[in-house]
This record gives structure tokens, C-alpha cells and sequence, in this order.
């Protein structure tokens, strides 16, 4: 289970616009984030692990989740909280038995059917998009707002709408029913991480209530 609370604004990291990596994670925890996701798709496994108990550390600083992404042996090595695995990774069943119930697994999900199976092997909440042109993944499939909230009324697990969202077009999200946005260079990108953090947060509070 995961407090859908902690899912409002839910940054991922993404090195290269970081221009200074923890203290731009500890910026963004204190505009309010409490939950964060570590990708890394360039480093070892052990210097994942390393990051990841540094990260952890700032994140149980502020009270934060840490979650990592598709290495579940990284998050549970590291102790973070959960992982988030892609349609393609380890499926969710396995890291649900090899890991236990009280680690969060997010699961991505691009359809109906996804969702559904993501939910029955023991997904705790969902990512769902793009749902507009994203930067650090050009050659995402996009998902309209109708198929996304397809997708949300499929499940009862919280879905986090991802792809692509800025200031600009968050307001377009209203009603599809997601329960928060994930964020990339909308957050990391900023002049002052901390203040624009905060700023999206009371927008997607107004937005997903």
C-alpha cells in the first residue's frame, strides 16, 4: 500500500539537467515532494546502490519515499521503499514475492489490460502517459486524456499521469482521473528548484482534488 497523498508530485530524477544531483533532490524535498524516483541507466549496479543509500538519507530526512526505478535488487539492497518497473522489466509478481508486501511497487501501464494485470500481480499504484511530448523519452507512445482515464477507472490502485507535463499543460489534466503528476525537467530544470517544487505541488493539489 502507498499513501496516495505522497504521489501529488512525484519528480523523477534525471542526471543530465541536475546540475548539482543531491543538492537539486534535496531542493526539490524541500518544496514539499515526498516521494522521489532515482533513474539511473548509466551506472553500475553497485554505484546505484551507493547513490541510492545517499538519496535515501535525504529522503528520510524530509520524510520522503524513495523509490527506485526497474532495479529491484538496487532498491532493496539500498533499502529504499519500492521500485517502479517498466511493461518490459521484471514482472511485478516476481518482485512481489521475492520482496514481500511491505515494499511499494509502481508498475507502468499503457492499457486497460495492462493496468488490470499490474493490479492483480501486486501493483501498488500505477504511471500512465505520455501524455504530452516528453523530453527525456522522445519515443514515448502517448496516451490521450480519455484513454487515460480508461486506464484510471479500470483499477482502485492510484494512477500518477507522466510524460511531458510542465506548468503549461497541467491544467489540461483535470478530471481524467489521476491522482498526481511525475515530473522531470518541470522540476530539475528550474532556476530554483525548491520554489518551483513547491509552486507545482499547490497546483496539483487545486488539480487532483
Amino acid at each position: 500500500m502507498i499513501d496516495r497523498n505522497k504521489l501529488l508530485i512525484y519528480p523523477i530524477t534525471d542526471r543530465k539537467i541536475m546540475h548539482d544531483f543531491y543538492l537539486c533532490i534535496e531542493n526539490c524535498l524541500k518544496g514539499g515532494a515526498e516521494i522521489i524516483q532515482l533513474r539511473e541507466k548509466n551506472i553500475s549496479g553497485e554505484e546505484f546502490i551507493q547513490e541510492a543509500l545517499k538519496v535515501k538519507e535525504l529522503c528520510k530526512k524530509y520524510n520522503a519515499l524513495l523509490i527506485i526505478n526497474d532495479n529491484y535488487n538496487v532498491a532493496l539492497k539500498a533499502g529504499a521503499d519500492g521500485v517502479h518497473v517498466g511493461i518490459e522489466d521484471t514482472p511485478v509478481s516476481e518482485i512481489r514475492k521475492i520482496a514481500g508486501n511491505n515494499f511499494i511497487i509502481g508498475a507502468t501501464a499503457k492499457t486497460v489490460e495492462q493496468a488490470q494485470k499490474a493490479q492483480a500481480d501486486g501493483a501498488d499504484y500505477l504511471g500512465t502517459g505520455a501524455l504530452f511530448p516528453s523530453p527525456t523519452k522522445t519515443d514515448a507512445l502517448r496516451i490521450t486524456p480519455e484513454k487515460f482515464r480508461e486506464i484510471s477507472e479500470s483499477v482502485d490502485i492510484p494512477v500518477v499521469a507522466i510524460g511531458g507535463i510542465n506548468r503549461d499543460n497541467i491544467e489540461s489534466l483535470k478530471n481524467i482521473g489521476a491522482v498526481g503528476a511525475a515530473l522531470v525537467s518541470a522540476v530539475f530544470s528550474a532556476d530554483d528548484i525548491q520554489k518551483e517544487t513547491s509552486e507545482l505541488k499547490e497546483l496539483c493539489r487545486r488539480i487532483f482534488r
